[in-house]
Formats: structure tokens, C-alpha cells, sequence
């Protein structure tokens, strides 16, 4: 006796029933993937951003939640509402490195990008870039734009070419090296330009800071905080608040994928049931020519794993190129920015797609264990005498 024919033979001979139930476990993985492709590794993500902004901590204006913290770390658009006097009143505060951003967007081309307003010197000795095309700012408010390496390979940009902001054209005079977060793709202006052309005078959005002295890290916050009622997070806070908001929309994508393969096994479970009743006789006829009831159940478990290995490969091969299709369409804002990834990332993860076939195969094997149960229970003269 041959299970491996008996089961290819059992599967195809309705061809119909065979590829409807195949789509459901396809559909069901297919989405699965492709919320997993798409939410990426976003507590990598975090983390590798949080370490490119270099700063202890990060002064916010007061009220702010996780959705602000969470705009600093992905680019998106900020408010503006800290002023330069209390910028000033900050630096004023010994064992600090204080540095301001001004977050803006703009588009390119009808595509969104974000625009940072700096202070040229100090924000490059805090980041502590490197310029691989054309050169850096040479003056605190000089009119022009410092390109990350992403934004300029997207946009075909090089030192020289121009970039209109806000209805200005502006001329491109570097790129930055690559840094491995959110800077490369960005727009680099001086802060007075910036300010000049998003009216946000003497204003700026958030202030990241590195202390001196990490053990009186608590000590700054209520120092900041005495001197000008702004909010302060250290990079640790910062994390944990963003973690739990992205955390919350990543368990939101694998409950909803969830709930498809869900309905994909409950396929599986009443196309195995119909195979049960409609192959009575046959079952008969194999426990008449010596078939014990574990060969019966293990043929029929078998159909089941043959259902979850299939549908989970068309699944996953599904899933991957509907995440690559869908990706570029994902409207841009500080919760999709993370979904999206930097761009920079590897939408196929090994892990991700072995985890996902073995998920399909093991669902598929539970979905079938009450209909081969049901099978192998059944007597040789019940089974044969069924009409």
C-alpha cells in the first residue's frame, strides 16, 4: 500500500473542492505574510533609530504623548512650539549639549519627505556625520539644502542640482554618508532658513541633549523641567512609550492575520469531513485488505499536512509580492513610517517564511486530526455496506 499515491490520488480526485480549499489556506497565509512583511522588525527599527539620534534625552514641549516621541524618531511633522529663549535657558544649564530640530515636511516630485531645520556646527559634531558628495553647511544660516544618502539616491539628486522647499529654490550642497536611520532620508536646511520658510520663528520642535554625566540623568530632567516647564524624556522613556504604541499595531496586524488562518482551517476541517462520508467503501475496503485504524488516520492526516504545505508556500510567495506591491500605496505618517520600514530593509526574512509554511502545515495537521479520528473509527462492515 502506498499512502504517498493514496494521498495525491485522494486530493486531486476532485479538483474543484481541492484548489477552493487550497485558496482558503493561501488567502489565509498570504495575509498572515503580509502583515508580518509589512510590520517588519519594527522593535529593530526602533532601536537602531532611537541609537542614531545619539541624545540622553530629548526635550518635548509640555503634554506631548508617545505619538510626538514617536514623530521624532520617524521624521514625520512636528508642532513648533519651543522658543529659542527657552533653548537658551536650557544651555544655560551646565553638563549639557543641548541641540535643536525644527521638523517639517515637504514633497519632491509629489512624494513626501521630511525636512530638518539644524544648527549646522553643533548638529554635526552631536551626529557626528560625514559628507561623501559636495560639502557641508559653511555658515550658521546659509540658503541652501544637505541631503541624506537615501533622499538623494531617490530623488536623483547631486551637490549643485537645486530643490525647491516651500515655493524656494534652494541649492543642493551635500550628501551625507550613509548613517543607517531616518537622516538619510532626510532634507537638511540651516535653522533660520527653516524657520524662515515654515514661519516658525525663533521656534523649534524638539531638543535633543547628551549629558555629561549619565548618573545625574534624573537630575537634568528635574532641571529642565524647574527651568522651563518643557516635557523631558530620556532615551530610555522615549523607547519604552514608543515600543508600546508600534507593539500595540504589530499584535493588531497578527491577530487580524490570525483570525484568516482561522477561517482557512475550518476549510480544511469541512473538506476533510466530506472526504470522511463520501469515502466510506473505500475506507471499508482498506481495513478489509489489512489497513489498521492508525494507517487510516495517518492517510488522512497526511491529506491534511499535504493541504498546509502547499497552501502555505503559494502563501507565502502571495504574501511577499502583495507587501512588495502594496508597500509604495501606504499613505505616510509617523505610525506607517515604521510599518513601511526605512526602506533600506530586507522585506524577505528567512525566519519569517520557514515560521509561516510551518505555521500553515502544523494548522492544517490540528484541522485534521477530528476528521481522521472520525475515519479510522470506522468499522470494516459499517464502512463497506455504506451506500
Amino acid at each position: 500500500m502506498n499512502l504517498s499515491k493514496l494521498v495525491y490520488k485522494n486530493i486531486t480526485r476532485r479538483r474543484g473542492r481541492f484548489l477552493f480549499t487550497l485558496l482558503g489556506i493561501t488567502i489565509g497565509i498570504a495575509s498572515f505574510v503580509t502583515f508580518m512583511a509589512l510590520g517588519g522588525s519594527l522593535k529593530d527599527e526602533i532601536h537602531r533609530e532611537t541609537a542614531a539620534l545619539g541624545a540622553n534625552l530629548v526635550v518635548i514641549p509640555k503634554g506631548s504623548c508617545g505619538y510626538e516621541q514617536l514623530s521624532i524618531l520617524t521624521g514625520d511633522q512636528m508642532p513648533t512650539n519651543i522658543s529659542a529663549a527657552e533653548i537658551a535657558t536650557i544651555r544655560a544649564i551646565k553638563g549639557l549639549t543641548v541641540v535643536p530640530f525644527l521638523a517639517q515636511q515637504t514633497a519632491i516630485n509629489n512624494k513626501p519627505v521630511t525636512v530638518s531645520g539644524i544648527e549646522p556646527e553643533a548638529t554635526l559634531a552631536f551626529k557626528r556625520w560625514q559628507i561623501s558628495q559636495g560639502a557641508y553647511f559653511s555658515n550658521p544660516d546659509e540658503t541652501g539644502v544637505v541631503i541624506g544618502a537615501t533622499a538623494a539616491r531617490q530623488f536623483d539628486l547631486k551637490p549643485g542640482a537645486t530643490v525647491t522647499v516651500r515655493g524656494e529654490k534652494l541649492p543642493v550642497l551635500g550628501i551625507l554618508g550613509e548613517t543607517g536611520g531616518r537622516d538619510d532620508a532626510t532634507l537638511f536646511l540651516s535653522l533660520p532658513v527653516a524657520q524662515r520658510l515654515f514661519k516658525s520663528a525663533d521656534k523649534v520642535s524638539y531638543a535633543a541633549i547628551r549629558v555629561d554625566d549619565l548618573a545625574r540623568t534624573e537630575g537634568y530632567i528635574e532641571k529642565i523641567r524647574e527651568a522651563t516647564g518643557l516635557g523631558v524624556v530620556s532615551d530610555k522613556q522615549m523607547l519604552k512609550s514608543v515600543l508600546g504604541i508600534v507593539g500595540t499595531v504589530n499584535i493588531t496586524l497578527q491577530m487580524i492575520a490570525a483570525v484568516s488562518v482561522l477561517a482557512a482551517a475550518f476549510g480544511i476541517i469541512n473538506t476533510m469531513m466530506a472526504a470522511t462520508y463520501e469515502r466510506k467503501r473505500e475506507i471499508g475496503i482498506l481495513q478489509a485488505l489489512g489497513a489498521r485504524r492508525r494507517t487510516i488516520f495517518l492517510l488522512f492526516m497526511l491529506e491534511s499536512g499535504f493541504y498546509g504545505i502547499i497552501g502555505g508556500v503559494t502563501g507565502v510567495i502571495t504574501g511577499l509580492a502583495t507587501a512588495v506591491i502594496v508597500t509604495p500605496y501606504i499613505s505616510q505618517n509617523a505610525f506607517t513610517t515604521f510599518v513601511k520600514g526605512s526602506g533600506s530593509g530586507d522585506i524577505i526574512d528567512i525566519k519569517m517564511i520557514a515560521g509561516s509554511i510551518l505555521f500553515s502545515t502544523v494548522v492544517a495537521i490540528v484541522a485534521g486530526i477530528y476528521p481522521a479520528w472520525r475515519a479510522a473509527r470506522l468499522t470494516p462492515v459499517e464502512a463497506i455496506s455504506y451506500e
